[in-house]
C-alpha cells in the first residue's frame, strides 16, 4: 500500500509529525525498540509482521531518523540492529499518551494491565517527564522502566538512544 499523502513540505508541524509517525506500524516498532528490541527478527516475531513489510518500514524509519542501523556479525554474516536515535526515543510521551487513551477509550479483548512507567528509584508509576509523579525526583531516561504486559511481558529498563 502506498503513502496516502505527504507533508514533508507543509509549515504544519501535526502534519509533518503525522507524515513520520502516521503508519501504525510505526508506532508499534517504536514501542518495541523503546524495551529493547533492536533485531528484525524479534521485531518480526513480536509483531507478527510480513518481512517485505517489517523491511520497508524499517528502512523508512532509519530514513526519517527515528532509529540508525547499526552492523553487527552473526556467525559468518553481517546483520543490522536498528536503534532508536534521540528522535526515536523522543516519541516516548506520544506512545505513552496514545496507549493511556487506548486503555480509557477502547476495550480490550482480556483484562490487562496498562502500559506503565515505572521509575525505577522509588518503584512507582509516572508519565515521561523531567520528574517523578510519585516522588518528585528528577529523572533520567536510564532511570525509567517500561511495564508492558499483555502482548511480550516486557519489564525492562528503557533503551538508551544512539547518537
Amino acid at each position: 500500500m502506498g503513502r496516502r499523502s505527504d507533508w514533508t513540505g507543509t509549515s504544519c508541524p501535526t502534519a509533518r509529525g503525522a507524515d513520520v509517525l502516521g503508519e501504525p506500524w510505526t508506532l508499534l516498532l517504536l514501542r518495541d525498540a523503546h524495551a529493547g528490541v533492536t533485531r528484525f527478527e524479534q521485531f518480526r516475531e513480536h509483531l507478527g509482521i510480513a518481512d517485505n513489510v517489517l523491511s520497508a518500514r524499517l528502512a523508512r524509519m532509519v530514513e526519517t531518523g527515528l532509529f540508525t542501523r547499526v552492523p553487527y556479525r552473526d556467525g559468518g554474516r553481517t546483520r543490522a540492529e536498528y536503534r532508536l536515535t534521540p528522535a526515536g526515543a523522543d516519541t516516548l510521551p506520544i506512545l505513552h499518551a496514545i496507549a493511556a487513551w487506548g486503555d480509557a477509550h477502547t476495550s480490550s479483548p482480556a483484562a490487562s494491565e496498562p502500559m506503565r512507567l515505572v521509575h525505577t528509584a522509588c518503584g512507582h508509576s509516572t508519565r515521561p517527564g523531567e520528574s517523578c509523579d510519585h516522588c518528585g525526583a528528577e529523572i533520567e531516561r536510564s532511570g525509567l522502566r517500561l511495564v508492558e504486559s499483555w502482548l511480550h511481558h516486557f519489564d525492562l529498563p528503557l533503551a538508551e538512544p544512539v547518537g
